[in-house]
């Protein structure tokens, strides 16, 4: 599977969640100071993601 999340510790020493595309990264959460609070944010984005509505500010 080309698409997955990744859980990472950043320079402060916090867990993130990154979404990943085949080698990029194409967005990530803030830090947390738990592992478990990182996988919450993922469990979070699958279960609302899908639902999430496009709200496009650009103007053409």
């Amino acid at each position: 599977m080309a698409h997955r999340f990744e859980i990472r510790k950043n320079k402060k020493g916090e867990f993130v969640a990154y979404f990943c595309y085949n080698a990029e990264t194409m967005f990530w959460t803030e830090g947390y100071s738990s592992r478990a609070s990182a996988k919450n944010a993922i469990d979070s984005i699958i279960k609302n993601g899908p639902k999430a509505e496009l709200i496009d500010t650009t103007k053409e």
